[in-house]
């Protein structure tokens, strides 16, 4: 079975696109159309990015829910991991406590 290839965009496409669905009034699949690109990723990086001007210059960060989705994600890797450490220890404790001074 082929693998299948996925398109990438640059960052500043993905900016571009969004500043015209933002200024000029057209649906986002009217644009997506026009740019060629995939039904429904236009509103996919509406939702998953901000656009943050810094000295004259326009930016794609994470919105603020994909930052809060991130550092939930990373919480639960924390998490799973400390329990996994938690549980060796009781393991631990369990064995040398069985064990004769």
């Amino acid at each position: 079975m082929a693998k299948r290839e996925y398109r990438t965009y640059t960052e500043e496409f993905k900016l571009e696109a969004l500043e015209l669905l933002r200024s000029s009034g057209k649906s986002g699949a009217q644009i997506e159309r026009e740019l060629g690109i995939t039904d429904g990723l236009l509103l996919k990086w509406r939702e998953r990015y901000q656009i943050k001007k810094q000295d004259g210059k326009a930016k794609l960060e994470p919105s603020d829910l994909e930052a809060a989705q991130a550092e939930a994600r990373r919480l639960r890797r924390e998490l799973a991991i400390a329990e996994q450490e938690r549980d060796i220890l009781k393991k631990a404790v369990s064995i040398f406590s069985k064990m004769d001074p």
